[in-house]
């Protein structure tokens, strides 16, 4: 049931088939289920983990898009058009979590959503602390995903060179159709340096995005990357 809650949620966070980035009616949807959910199951943590990830990783939806629409990372996004009353919520949640000390993958995801809302810039972001709970939940859950974010940390804490040595690492043949893998390694090699490498990633990602502004989204860095090479 939680793994069905958190596909929705996804779906709504991005959508795959809809002509926005964001579906708030599914969002909505799985947060009103993660709601009942914990409402019949207090004692289960990973149900507040589900929820208390839901919940701060909406509050960042007013500032994941523009005024028209166009596809804002998180690192470019206003911090100020964050949701505060569901960050405190989130925070809560995860705190409760903490109490009851017994992890699980959505309650550590949680808990790195929370380190992302306690950043008012995202140069303030503890990526440190991110690449900790990375660590611990690869343990919990050794998968290729976990993995690549963990890689993408770290290339935030180290630096780019550092990042893409932590993806070559990776079991590449289960990312070969993953289109945040393929973005993550375009980023990691323009901001090292390797802009033609970078300009084919990115070639590959927009190949595997069917979401408008996501896609919009790579092919300008894909085109402000091919201008600063040329200029």
């Amino acid at each position: 049931m939680l793994a069905t809650i958190y596909v929705i949620y996804t779906e709504g966070h991005t959508g795959t088939s809809s002509d926005t980035l964001t579906r708030v009616d599914l969002s909505r949807e799985a947060i009103r289920l993660g709601r009942v959910l914990t409402e019949l199951m207090p004692d289960e943590p990973e149900a507040v983990g589900l929820l208390a990830l839901m919940l701060l990783t909406e509050a960042r939806r007013p500032a994941r898009t523009s005024a028209d629409g166009s596809m804002v990372r998180l690192a470019d996004q206003d911090r100020t058009r964050w949701d505060g009353s569901l960050i405190a919520e989130g925070h809560g949640l995860v705190r409760a979590c903490l109490r009851r000390n017994q992890p699980g993958p959505f309650q550590i995801q949680a808990a790195i959503a929370a380190v992302h809302a306690d950043a008012a810039k995202a140069e303030d972001t503890d990526w440190s602390q991110i690449v900790a709970l990375y660590d611990h939940l690869f343990a919990l859950r050794p998968n290729a995903v976990v993995a690549l974010n963990r890689a993408i940390a770290v290339g935030e804490l180290y630096g780019p060179t550092d990042g893409l040595a932590a993806l070559a690492s990776l079991d590449t043949a289960r990312l070969e159709t993953y289109q945040p893998y393929h973005a993550a390694r375009a980023d990691l090699l323009a901001r090292a340096g390797h802009v033609d490498a970078a300009i084919a990633a990115y070639d590959r990602a927009i190949d595997l995005t069917s979401n408008p502004a996501e896609r919009n989204f790579l092919l300008a860095q894909r085109a402000a990357w091919a201008t600063r090479d040329r200029a």
